[in-house]
């Protein structure tokens, strides 16, 4: 993983009617590696070095944020919890004490298909630094018995993690990204930018105010099946639109497609949905729901949406791709 390299793609002038004092509107695009993906930051401002700074403060918080969540890591916070919490409790953070508090109670909401404990899985599937195989019963019934939210235990009084077993290991893959989109999208309107597409490769977005001439940014939702044709367009004002598809990780073995998307109840990547797409106001949920939403389907979805959200589901019907907005 190339960590912590920042790339400014430069700075184009655009002069907007109307603007302070008459100074020309500064469209700055960045992108930085973090957390085994890219962080993009496009941002407009008529300011063009607060801009830039901002920009670059806001990359910066994706390489902290790659210190403390990455588990390629060894030396992160995370993998210190990973290594340690199966022996005794592990004092963290404040502020990844918040985030494992959360991430369990996603898990308690979604009926556990959202798990951050699937790292056993991930692995024995082959999809931690891989693109993934088929593994024996045997190892998934071994993995699955280190499997479970119910093993994290948290103690608030001391910010203290600990787990329940030996050989449970939490994995960020489903909530990293959204969390730190955030994160960078605090950062820029704490710095005073209002317009602004913070993306995490391209799965997790948060779109603040709108680019010049338009009343939000536009995105579209690729079809599951094919990577140039668009299913639905999502315009993003101050929200955020996170994506899960079978096609961001998968393998064929024994005439099956296999992708990354665990059920962690069965030990089996989830089957039946093509892609899940979730409208909210933060990354970190959209993130997390677009996980059971995939893992359970439309029917379960509809009854457990949450406020304000939009949910987008392209699934496979007899051999039939069907996409549509859940009503």
């Amino acid at each position: 993983m190339n960590r912590g390299v920042l790339t400014l793609w430069g700075c184009a002038v655009a002069c907007l009617a109307g603007s302070p004092q008459g100074a020309p509107l500064q469209r700055i695009e960045a992108s930085v590696s973090a957390m085994g993906t890219t962080y993009t930051v496009v941002a407009y401002s008529h300011d063009e070095s607060r801009l830039r700074a901002a920009v670059e403060e806001a990359s910066e918080e994706a390489r902290r944020l790659d210190g403390m969540l990455s588990n390629y890591l060894p030396a992160s916070e995370w993998s210190r919890v990973n290594n340690l919490a199966a022996k005794q409790e592990v004092r963290v953070s404040p502020e990844l004490f918040a985030l494992l508090s959360a991430c369990v109670e996603y898990s308690r909401e979604s009926d556990g298909a959202f798990d951050i404990t699937v790292g056993p899985l991930m692995k024995v599937w082959g999809f931690y630094k891989g693109t993934g195989h088929l593994p024996h019963r045997a190892e998934i019934r071994g993995a699955m018995a280190r499997v479970g939210y119910q093993n994290i235990l948290l103690d608030p009084k001391n910010n203290g993690v600990r787990f329940a077993r030996d050989g449970v290991e939490i994995d960020p893959g489903g909530i990293g990204k959204g969390y730190a989109v955030d994160k960078m999208a605090a950062i820029l309107k704490e710095d005073g930018v209002s317009s602004a597409l913070v993306t995490a490769g391209g799965s997790s977005i948060y779109g603040m105010g709108a680019p010049p001439g338009e009343s939000g940014w536009r995105i579209t939702v690729r079809d599951p099946k094919n990577a140039s044709k668009p299913v639905a367009e999502v315009l993003l004002h101050d929200n955020s639109l996170s994506t899960s598809g079978n096609y961001e990780k998968f393998f064929y073995a024994e005439g099956r497609m296999y992708s990354h998307i665990m059920d962690p109840r069965t030990g089996y990547p989830a089957e039946g949905v093509l892609s899940v797409s979730v409208v909210a106001p933060r990354t970190l949920d959209s993130e997390a729901w677009t996980k059971p939403y995939y893992v359970r389907g439309r029917a379960w979805a509809a009854r457990h949406k949450q406020p304000g959200f939009r949910v987008f589901f392209c699934e496979d019907k007899a051999g039939s791709e069907q996409c549509a907005w859940l009503q």
